[in-house]
């Protein structure tokens, strides 16, 4: 019932992202990101003489409460807007992830992937640590994340954005369709 409720809300929400932009350009000169709340939050609680993390931290504020709204909406769709059915997905990618031993499909990731037993396999390990730090890496040394670059930097027309986001496709599709069949054949 809940779902009903607030579907339409939910198909609001991409029109709204897309006028955040301009919005967050006239009122306050401000560009829309999420990487760089990483560095607000280390700036904020761990202050050192470390001169990547010495600068006005707190003009960036209204950075933290976005991305704290986007971890209480996550944590709310999660726990009250879930379904409890199988994820649908397509018969024959089912059956060639049956064949690597993933058969739990319960959830919106598989539960034989992204686990705790499994972060301590090889596979497990490499999707989830060594992920999760090129995700990280990548995101520092292209200047900006994927909503930061692909909604404000094209949105902006910033050459260095159109090659950021390029690459953050060519990535995806590189490794959705050529190492991860590898990985998952650990």
């Amino acid at each position: 019932m809940l779902e009903l409720i607030l579907k339409p809300y939910f198909v609001c929400c991409n029109p709204l992202i897309g006028l955040i932009v301009p919005a967050l350009l006239i009122l306050g000169n401000k560009s829309f990101g999420i990487s760089s709340s990483f560095r607000h939050v280390c700036a904020a609680c761990m202050p050192s003489n470390i001169p990547f993390f010495k600068y006005d931290w707190k003009k960036e504020r209204w950075n933290l409460f976005f991305v704290a709204g986007i971890m209480a909406g996550g944590f709310l769709a999660v726990n009250l807007l879930s379904a409890s059915t199988k994820v649908d997905i397509n018969p024959s990618l089912a059956a060639s992830l049956n064949e690597k031993g993933i058969t739990d499909f319960s959830g919106l990731v598989p539960a034989d992937l992204f686990n705790w037993n499994s972060l301590f396999t090889l596979r497990g390990f490499i999707m989830m640590v060594v992920g999760g730090f090129l995700v990280g890496f990548g995101t520092r040394y292209a200047g900006g994340c994927t909503s930061g670059h692909a909604i404000m930097g094209l949105s902006t027309l910033q050459l260095p954005s159109l090659i950021a986001t390029c690459c953050f496709m060519a990535g995806g599709f590189i490794m959705a369709n050529l190492i991860l069949p590898y990985i998952l054949s650990l």
